[in-house]
């Protein structure tokens, strides 16, 4: 029996004659790219977020460190993501200048931006994790600022105030504790 999620493609496969096997899934399937949704790409347009271009990127793997056993010693499990920045033409300008600001620890002296994950066993969920974080700093970097009302900078000038005026009445009380324990010896 196939998975609720597969049935309407399944009846599209059954309307053009085509027999449907799940028994073969790819390594680059989508189920295993995206492990929280099959239908991320579409989401991904939906919010108008940029999609990444995998061919693009430099997936690496090797050893994840920290526990696990023998698992950890024998299996290339860590994914490494990396691309170069400023060539980056699927990142719009302003939002690459930011990331460059945000992130300037992850980005190498050739100008490449590296993203790693070990957070699970399996290659494909790590790499999903990069790409997701990837997807995370451009949001993140492409978000303006809202604009600052008015009424807004009256708040924080009366916040400042009078966190200003107890900051001094503060320091009067310690002064006044400090000199009443001096002792004069006139």
């Amino acid at each position: 029996m196939a998975p609720a999620s597969l049935l309407p493609r399944l009846s599209v496969f059954r309307a053009l004659g085509i027999r449907y096997s799940s028994g073969f899934q790819s390594v680059y399937s989508l189920e295993k790219l995206y492990p929280d949704g099959i239908n991320r790409t579409a989401e991904v347009k939906r919010q108008n977020l940029i999609d990444i271009p995998v061919d693009r990127l430099t997936v690496s793997y090797s050893k994840s460190s920290g526990p696990g056993g023998q698992n950890v010693n024998k299996v290339n499990t860590k994914a490494e993501i990396r691309f170069h920045l400023s060539s980056a033409d699927w990142i719009p300008e302003d939002v690459r200048q930011k990331i460059s600001l945000q992130n300037k620890n992850r980005i190498n002296r050739n100008g490449e931006l590296i993203v790693t994950s070990e957070v699970s066993r399996y290659q494909m969920r790590n790499m999903a994790d990069c790409l997701e974080k990837i997807r995370t700093m451009i949001s993140e970097a492409s978000q303006k600022p809202k604009p600052v009302s008015e009424e807004d900078i009256k708040l924080r000038q009366a916040r400042l105030e009078s966190m200003n005026r107890e900051r001094l009445r503060q320091k009067k009380i310690h002064s006044s504790i400090k000199q009443t324990r001096s002792v004069s010896l006139d």
